[in-house]
């Protein structure tokens, strides 16, 4: 039914979870996936009149954020690869997670966005769902929500 899956993680406990859980249904459909992280654009210190030295360049921003990108990103391709599945990983940049995850999926040939929902209600839904219900919001393909029922032990 699905030929490519897009999963999404934040290097969170309860990402990785949500992560694994999209694996076994990849496998499922005999899917390919393509694991994304996306990483915040890196902001210029402008409230300030001196960088201070301390402070990373952008190039040292993107190499550590594309090397937390790879290290999130290898726990979705290494169960990708125990049940022989393909999968490909995106470290990408944006200030809006959201719009960047629609845009990657439509961009890369998938049919189906997986992400994961804390089942929180009240303010937690508002304010730690948002990412899953501005991609819902946002998206004309399809997208599965995988509701964590049990937080993970940290």
């Amino acid at each position: 039914m699905y030929k490519k899956i897009l999963i999404t993680t934040d290097g969170s406990a309860v990402s990785n979870m949500t992560a694994c859980a999209g694996v076994a249904f990849a496998e499922q459909m005999h899917a390919e996936i393509l694991a994304l992280y996306v990483a915040p654009e890196y902001q210029y210190p402008v409230y300030i009149e001196i960088i201070p030295p301390t402070f990373p360049s952008e190039d040292e921003y993107l190499a550590a954020m594309n090397k937390a990108g790879a290290d999130h990103l290898r726990v979705i391709q290494e169960a990708a690869a125990k049940r022989g599945l393909a999968c490909s990983g995106i470290t990408a940049f944006s200030d809006s997670a959201a719009t960047k995850i629609v845009d990657m999926a439509k961009q890369n040939g998938c049919d189906l966005i997986f992400m994961g929902s804390h089942g929180r209600s009240g303010w937690g839904q508002l304010l730690l769902g948002s990412v899953t219900n501005k991609v819902l919001s946002h998206s004309t393909l399809p997208v599965l929500v995988h509701r964590l029922i049990k937080e993970p032990v940290a």
